[in-house]
């Protein structure tokens, strides 16, 4: 589409120019789709996030349905926000409260391709930074509650069974286990167009991969295999195309009677090496920052991939 190599460099791979391919095989039945407690949940009636209770393993099963383009819209940030007050308020109401959170996407072939670039480029334009910081803020607050489980004692796995951009790699590495589908492919683009990921990759890679290969993969802007995540340790658990949910539902059904172990690690790892909100809003406030010395020039490539994201969301119906 004219948009695969811009200055020699890969830009978003082909994915605004391919037809996804990746499968969905996991159909929740009625039985699933019950509150956590004895009153009708919200969860259960949020605009783009669909949300299944099995009640069995004790999961709760959220999938991305973003209205317009796959990104993160302010109108599903504020689905998230719900999503999240309403998990804590149910699972301190139920009598069998949940056990593992998990996150995939509807959308085929695309977990996430990250922020909103439409209201980015409108903001910069506007020189409005007061709305990049509370959009960055929104975001990373997100993040935060969802790495440290709600506060409560829940696993939170991420299902990756399509590529996972920007901020939709960044929201990733927040989550306690990362299951994957080979073909799935990672990135942090942002420095095509003169910016950097600013809601959490700093200081989730840094963490876990150190300063000098966090950089690295920042400033280098490729795309990265799911394979080559899992070797980095940011992948858990490669699952072959379409079969991403059976392998998480594997994953629980292996590791549940480990599940207080498992929370204790990723307790003792966020004591080891800890991210404070305080931190994560720090970055935003130097992202927007950033995002305010953009040039005309940036602004159009962002223009540009937001009408490649719209037409890639016209592709998919």
């Amino acid at each position: 589409m004219g948009l695969a190599m811009l200055n020699s460099r890969v830009v978003y791979a082909d994915t605004f120019g391919r037809l996804p391919r990746f499968p969905r095989s996991y159909t929740a039945p009625p039985t699933l789709r019950r509150p956590l407690g004895g009153e009708r949940s919200s969860l259960f009636n949020l605009r783009q996030l669909e949300v299944q209770l099995d009640e069995a393993d004790r999961t709760l099963w959220t999938f991305m349905k973003p209205e317009g383009r796959p990104a993160f819209n302010p109108a599903m940030l504020k689905d998230y926000q719900r999503w999240q007050d309403e998990i804590a308020r149910t699972y301190d109401a139920s009598q069998t409260p949940i056990r593992y959170l998990v996150l995939g996407s509807r959308f085929p072939g695309i977990f996430c391709l990250g922020g909103d670039l439409d209201l980015f480029a409108r903001c910069i334009r506007a020189g409005d930074r007061d709305a990049l910081v509370r959009y960055g803020n929104a975001c990373v607050g997100i993040l935060y509650r969802n790495m440290i489980g709600l506060d409560r004692p829940i696993v939170t796995i991420g299902l990756v069974q399509g590529d996972a951009l920007g901020g939709g790699f960044e929201a990733l590495l927040s989550f306690n286990v990362v299951v994957a589908e080979r073909g799935a492919r990672f990135g942090l683009p942002e420095t095509t167009f003169g910016l950097f990921p600013g809601m959490g990759a700093h200081c989730f890679l840094s963490r876990r991969l150190g300063s000098a290969q966090a950089e690295r993969m920042i400033l280098g802007g490729k795309m990265h295999s799911a394979e080559e995540m899992y070797d980095l340790g940011i992948v858990h658990v490669l699952a072959e195309p379409g079969q991403g949910e059976a392998a998480v539902k594997d994953y629980i059904r292996q590791h549940g009677r480990r599940h207080g172990g498992h929370l204790g690690v990723y307790r003792a790892t966020r004591t080891v090496n800890p991210i404070t909100l305080e931190e994560l809003e720090e970055i935003v406030e130097v992202w927007a920052d950033s995002a305010l010395e953009l040039q005309s020039r940036d602004l159009r490539l962002m223009e540009r991939l937001v009408l490649a994201q719209s037409k890639l969301r016209e592709r998919a119906g």
